[in-house]
Formats: C-alpha cells, sequence, structure tokens
C-alpha cells in the first residue's frame, strides 16, 4: 500500500485570504523587535541599547499603566467568593467592593465564575450595562440590544459575517483605518471601501469624501451595507465635532447604510474644546430611532480602562430587526459565550463607583491620574515630533496614538525602494535597529498614497518616554543627514 507524503496544507493550500490580509500593530516590526530583544537576553551589550521601548501597541498594563483597584478587588472576590464570608475580607476589601461583588455572584449561574452563561452574556450584567449607556447618553437603552463579548475585536468579527455575503458586498471604511477592519472585510470575502480623512483638517472626515466613495462604489457593482466610524480616532487621534456626527447620521440613514461606530477610546480625550458623544446620542437628538437608522455601537475595557488582556467588551444593537439578532446569537454561540472576567469588568467600567460611594475618591483619583498622565505624555511626543526636521504632527485630541508625517529625502525612499519595502518600514526598521524604539509604519493602516507616517503610542510611561526622545531625535537628525548627504553626493556627480 502506497501512501500520499505530500503535506496536506501548506502556505499554497491554505485559505488564501488568510495571506491577502495584514495586521501591522503585530507585524514584521513586532517579530523583529522580539528578536532583538533575544538577542540582548543572549548577548548583553551587542546591540547600542539597553532596553525594547514598545510603541506599536496599544497595552496599556504592559507598558506600565496600573490596574484599578476597584475593578481587581471585584474580580478578586467574584473568582474567590469564600472569601465573602472570612472576618478579614473587610480589612483588606473596600465595603463597597464587597456589596458589588455579592451582587455579582448572585446573578451569576450557580453562583460561580466557572461555568458558561447566556451566549449573549448575563443578562443582569447586560443590564446593568444597558442602565450605563442610558445615563451616559440621556436615551434608554434595552438589555436585550446589549452582546457582551471578548473585547470590540469579536464584536466587529461578528457584525462583519453578518453583514458580508460575497465580495460584491462593501464595507465603507476611513483611511487611515485601524487594520483590524480591512482584515475583518477580507476574511469574510467582502470589499473595502475606503474614504479619506483629511490630514490638513486634522484628520477630520469630509462627507463629500464619503458621498464620493460610495457613488464610485456603487458604479462598480458593489452594494455597500455599512460605514465604519472611529471615534476618537485610531491611528490618526481625531475627535469628532458633534455637526460632523450629524452629517454621518444623516447620510447613512438616507443611504439606507448601518453605521459600525467604533467608541472604544470615548474615555480617552484629552482636547479641551472635544467632548465624547456617542452615535445613538447624536441620532437620538436629531429623532431618530430604531425605525429610521440602524446602528451598532462598540465598546471595551482594553484601552480606556488598560485591561486589554481581560477581553471585556460590548456592543449595543438597534434597529436591526428581531429575526436579524436572532442569528446574530445563534452566531454569538459559536463561541458558547463570552468570558466571565470580561462581563464582569465591562459591568463595572459601565457603573463605576459614584460620589458617597466608598471606593469612589480612589477610583475617581487613580483614573484622573491615568488622564493627566496621558496627556502629559502626549503633548511630550507631540512636541519632540514637531520639532524635528522634515516632520509635521497633528494634535492628539483623543485615543492613545500619535500618527506624525515624515518628509523624506528623496535618496531614503529610492534605498527603500531598493529593499523592496516601503520608505516607513525601512524607517521604522533602522530606528528599531539604532535605538530599540519600536513603532509601526503607517502603510499598516493604509495611508493615503505618497504619504509617509509611523503610528507611536504615547502608553510607555513618562520616564520611558523622557528616555527615549534623545534617542528619536537624534536617530532622525542622523538620518536625515545621512540620506541629505547622499542626495547631495549624487547630485554632485550628475554633474
Amino acid at each position: 500500500m502506497s501512501y500520499n507524503k505530500a503535506p496536506s496544507i501548506t502556505a499554497e493550500t491554505i485559505n488564501p485570504r488568510v495571506k491577502i490580509f495584514s495586521y501591522a500593530p503585530c507585524g514584521e516590526i513586532l517579530k523583529h523587535a522580539e528578536r532583538l530583544e533575544q538577542e540582548m537576553e543572549e548577548n548583553p551589550g551587542s546591540l547600542p541599547f539597553q532596553e525594547i521601548i514598545y510603541c506599536n501597541l496599544g497595552n496599556p498594563q504592559v507598558l506600565g499603566q496600573p490596574p484599578l483597584t476597584f475593578f481587581r478587588e471585584v474580580l478578586s472576590l467574584c473568582d474567590n467568593p469564600t472569601l465573602l464570608n472570612r472576618d478579614e475580607t473587610c480589612a483588606l476589601f473596600s465595603p463597597y467592593s464587597i456589596r458589588r461583588a455579592r451582587r455579582i455572584i448572585n446573578k451569576i449561574p450557580n453562583k460561580d465564575t466557572g461555568g458558561y452563561t447566556d451566549s449573549q452574556g448575563i443578562k443582569w450584567l447586560r443590564q446593568v450595562v444597558a442602565d450605563g449607556i442610558t445615563g451616559r447618553d440621556g436615551f434608554p437603552s434595552n438589555a436585550d440590544d446589549i452582546f457582551l463579548t471578548d473585547g470590540a475585536s469579536s464584536a466587529i468579527n461578528l457584525m462583519m459575517q453578518i453583514l458580508i455575503r460575497s465580495h460584491e458586498d462593501g464595507i465603507l471604511s476611513p483611511l487611515p483605518e485601524y487594520p483590524l477592519y480591512s482584515a475583518s472585510i477580507i476574511l469574510n470575502g467582502g470589499t473595502m471601501v475606503p474614504y479619506n480623512l483629511t490630514e490638513d483638517n486634522g484628520w477630520g472626515l469630509e462627507i463629500f469624501e464619503v458621498k464620493r466613495c460610495l457613488e464610485e462604489a456603487r458604479s462598480a457593482g458593489l452594494t455597500v451595507r455599512a460605514m465604519v466610524v472611529i471615534n476618537p480616532g485610531n491611528p490618526t487621534g481625531q475627535v469628532l465635532s458633534i455637526t460632523n456626527q450629524e452629517e454621518i447620521v444623516e447620510f447613512c440613514r438616507k443611504e439606507g447604510l448601518v453605521i459600525l461606530a467604533d467608541e472604544v477610546y470615548q474615555e480617552n480625550i484629552y482636547a479641551e474644546n472635544k467632548k465624547f458623544n456617542s452615535f445613538k446620542k447624536v441620532a437620538r437628538s436629531l429623532g431618530y430611532d430604531e425605525n429610521d437608522l440602524s446602528l451598532v455601537s462598540f465598546n471595551s475595557v482594553s484601552m480606556s480602562y488598560g485591561e486589554s488582556g481581560r477581553r471585556g467588551g460590548y456592543m449595543e444593537v438597534t434597529g436591526l430587526a428581531a429575526d436579524v439578532k436572532y442569528q446574530m446569537c445563534k452566531v454569538a454561540s459559536l463561541t458558547i459565550c463570552p468570558n466571565i472576567a470580561g462581563q464582569i469588568l465591562i459591568s463595572l467600567a459601565m457603573d463605576p463607583p459614584k460620589l458617597g460611594d466608598e471606593s469612589f475618591e480612589l477610583f475617581d483619583d487613580e483614573k484622573e491620574k491615568i488622564r493627566l498622565s496621558f496627556w502629559k505624555r502626549a503633548k511630550t511626543l507631540e512636541k519632540a515630533f514637531s520639532s524635528m526636521e522634515g516632520v509635521s504632527c497633528n494634535k492628539l485630541e483623543g485615543a492613545l496614538y500619535l500618527f506624525p508625517r515624515l518628509h523624506l529625502p528623496s535618496a531614503a525612499i529610492r534605498a527603500a525602494e531598493s529593499k523592496g519595502v516601503s520608505p516607513d518600514t525601512f524607517y521604522a526598521h533602522r530606528l528599531l535597529d539604532a535605538t530599540g524604539i519600536a513603532v509601526v509604519p503607517g502603510s499598516g493602516f493604509h495611508q493615503e498614497s505618497g504619504s509617509i507616517h509611523i503610528r507611536c503610542t504615547i502608553l510607555p510611561d513618562e520616564g520611558k518616554i523622557a528616555s527615549m526622545i534623545p534617542r528619536l531625535c537624534a536617530f532622525h537628525k542622523a538620518f536625515m543627514n545621512e540620506f541629505r548627504g547622499s542626495q547631495q553626493r549624487m547630485h554632485d556627480l550628475r554633474r
């Protein structure tokens, strides 16, 4: 008997969609940083720096952000409910945390965090989230419209599975974009319909640009089904004005598009003249209800609260028919249920301690210290980038990233082309090799053709940022001088 010894799966035989998309924050720059870190461990002193500063990913606690005490106390007590009956617990935990944990435990199936729950999430926790949304927006929210999810990412993927039927279905998405969207659209067999944000206008969204892109897509035979809006923006850091949001709501209502509102950075706003307003609040303020507009909003505890690894999030689904929600529940049930720690955390985020509660002062103080520190770090990095020759950097209004634009010498662009990489990738690799600072090339976010950017998170602690700025500035100066000199030498040779 003969056997087929050929591998049953190879890079050539896997799903071709997997090979098409990329996810730059965890891409080649991160892999190279990890290789350098291993080199430092195996051969101390072999590199011109002592540590890698990871500015490539929004991963708050890995980069030094402390967890909020209230969150961790409640999680500890929920995972160890026997502590609630011990005398010493009152000396170790806030009375408010103890009361909240008791309430949650009593609502969990079998009063234990180790079992499955409803696929949409525990009904009582969904009601807590809905009440939090009602309090935030001033308009009612319904627990049946809430899906608790493993972070916002799983919710976004679920919506793409629901919306996309074939490559003829298009999803309007902003450029620069958070690459989860293009990846999810590709994996589900749809077509991304990009619309450009305007860098010269603070990465503003121009509604006429969105209309143009929609019309072109329809002319090409696509059925555009939804519009993604990221507010505050990632990677661009802008916060939309109410006027801009109203234009988007009116546009999507008129064109019959579902709004996919990524609002995961709603607590991360630094501009004094800007405020977060949910798309649901804007739509309801305009007088539109579920019969007028389909809207799905995403939120999580990953960025605003730094609990990325807990994978806690929700989506609020409004304006979709009951039979559509039934199908969404069916898709959600494939993973049985969202993790319970994440469910608990998102409920705590949407119903935090209030004035008068024993935990309020500590919670408010910890949260404000984190926000103020983010603001200081953003200002420090903005100033550093803006001081560099050939770099322009818009002010950060919200979220956790700067997206500076690089105006590189043509010799540097040619050098990148000779190596078969984009100029921003070439620059990011050189920066990492020289300084240990890991940023993400702007091409990973599908920046506008002809532009060169990098994305840099503000999350490293203030001490790390203070130490990295001199290295960053020195590298950039040397880089520019190297290729400007190369450019001049080429010019002299031609003469």
